[in-house]
């Protein structure tokens, strides 16, 4: 009887101190951001140079691609005969070299995409952003990639890809998780 009593104590207790427990579970499970990423640009055998034809675009394959805040872009080049300049939306279209606003050199740069928006990357050797070595791309905040649908991007005069605003759809998304943390929740109760 002494051993019911304590069992049935401690079981209630146990019960009353998961609710809270698995709520604040739900809120860190719907709330927390994603792991950042580091992506390769032109992808896992991709190598930032001169495209190999003129059919072949880096802002096309960044297009195909998903960045959001916290991401890291890696550019693999030769170190010494090439570079990465990050660069202004202007001095993209025109292929600028003279004021980037960063210049990278070291052969395997590694740039945190640390706000949401375009970014703009060019080749600092002579000639070779005219013949296709830029990239232009577009990061989306977290907001966007825990709660909207993964739109398909489009391309607008040679400028970075850029997802539609949120539907109606992701509001049912976001609906979904929290109706999922609520289900979560309650069966970590009983």
């Amino acid at each position: 009887n002494y051993f019911k009593k304590t069992l049935f104590f401690h079981s209630e207790s146990m019960a009353s101190s998961s609710l809270p427990m698995a709520i604040i579970f739900s809120f860190i499970f719907l709330c927390s951001p994603a792991a950042a990423n580091e992506v390769t640009v032109g992808g896992k055998s991709g190598d930032w140079k001169i495209p190999p034809s003129s059919s072949y675009s880096f802002t096309e394959w960044a297009s195909k691609a998903r960045f959001k805040v916290g991401d890291f872009i890696v550019f693999r080049y030769e170190s010494g005969k090439d570079s990465v300049l990050q660069v202004t939306s202007d001095a993209y279209k025109s292929c600028n070299t003279t004021n980037p606003l960063a210049n990278y050199t070291d052969g395997e740069t590694k740039v945190k995409l640390d706000q949401s928006g375009p970014f703009y990357f060019i080749s600092g050797a002579d000639g070779h952003c005219e013949k296709g070595q830029k990239l232009s791309l577009v990061v989306i905040s977290p907001r966007h990639v825990a709660f909207s649908p993964a739109p398909s991007p489009v391309e607008f005069e040679d400028g970075p890809a850029v997802a539609p605003a949120p539907t109606s759809g992701s509001a049912r998304l976001s609906g979904g998780f929290a109706v999922l943390g609520l289900v979560l929740g309650l069966w970590a109760w009983f």
